[in-house]
């Protein structure tokens, strides 16, 4: 790997997923030679790699160690999203290249994804809206519950869950939250060990990124530790949760109802669901009226897609500055 930076002048950015065009005209406007490629396959891209001195990439691809090995004059990689698990980070650092992100773009849009879909759980909103196109006019069977004087709880207490906790200061609920790390909790969350955590909430929100000790955390026993029937909003990261085991606790109540943005069954590229059948689990959440879910979208608002492009610009002159 390149250990001294050259002039910006002399600095070639490759393009590997099309984003906001202020990304690509403010960075040519600072002097960095910009390409793009967009469609070629990775075998390609590493082909010409060595050429590049940074590259800006959504979710196209995994940069492994082969790629990382093949880019011999790389100093940046900047994810266009607030994620790094599509990346061998280790192998990264130790060849010098500097990791960038940008969770504080979208923060906001995911804060807000997570109260809207929490809302329309608990009111019922997206299953009256179908009964009342179908004719139905059922008000009982749509009796909702109240924010108000519940315990919600969220995990992972970062960026995208101290947003969401923010977002919940308008109401009157106690707001709590986990984290494998000291002292992140603030003035709209306390936070607690994990025990106290299952033993007082209603709603819990994941926040948490893809890593080796978030992957499937929430399965049966996780859930069953909670001492009371509770609400579950995913936005964070599909392979946190065990969907068969998600099911089995909607189907014995154990888990009111979920809010799912992102699912198990994603690809890495978060473009695309399934390629083969669909599993009995996700049939089942397809059907299940006390269950929401949506694309990957929480952090995918008109306005993220500018905050995410303006941050990875500001990170990159700031590393050259």
């Amino acid at each position: 790997m390149a250990t001294a930076q050259q002039p910006i002048t002399e600095t070639k950015i490759l393009h590997l997923d099309s984003n906001h065009p202020l990304l690509w005209e403010q960075l040519s406007q600072a002097g960095f030679q910009n390409f793009e490629d967009f469609t070629s396959s990775k075998e390609v891209i590493e082909a010409k790699i060595h050429e590049y001195h940074g590259i800006v990439i959504r979710s196209r691809f995994k940069i492994d160690k082969t790629f990382l090995d093949k880019a011999i004059n790389l100093q940046f990689i900047a994810r266009v999203g607030a994620g790094l698990e599509s990346i061998d980070c280790d192998y990264a650092e130790s060849k010098s290249v500097q990791l960038i992100a940008a969770p504080e773009g979208n923060r906001n849009a995911v804060g807000e994804h997570a109260l809207g879909m929490l809302l329309s759980l608990f009111n019922n909103l997206n299953k009256a809206d179908r009964e009342v196109r179908s004719g139905h006019w059922n008000r009982e069977s749509n009796r909702g519950h109240e924010l108000d004087g519940k315990t919600v709880g969220i995990v992972g207490y970062g960026n995208m869950g101290k947003s969401f906790a923010k977002k919940l200061r308008g109401f009157e609920v106690e707001v709590l939250c986990y984290d494998i790390l000291p002292n992140v909790g603030d003035a709209n969350a306390k936070q607690v060990g994990l025990a106290e955590f299952q033993q007082k909430v209603d709603v819990m929100s994941l926040h948490t990124p893809w890593t080796p000790e978030t992957d499937k955390m929430i399965n049966t026993d996780f859930i069953n530790a909670f001492a009371k029937p509770f609400w579950l909003i995913n936005t964070a990261r599909g392979n946190s949760v065990v969907t068969a085991d998600l099911v089995e606790a909607l189907k014995n109540g154990k888990i009111l109802g979920a809010g799912l943005d992102v699912l198990e069954y994603e690809k890495l590229s978060f473009e695309h669901l399934f390629e083969d059948a669909k599993p009995a689990a996700f049939e089942y959440l397809l059907k299940a009226d006390n269950v929401l879910l949506t694309p990957h979208i929480a952090g995918w608002t008109r306005e993220s897609k500018v905050g995410l492009a303006q941050v990875i610009v500001n990170k990159i002159l700031k590393f050259y500055n």
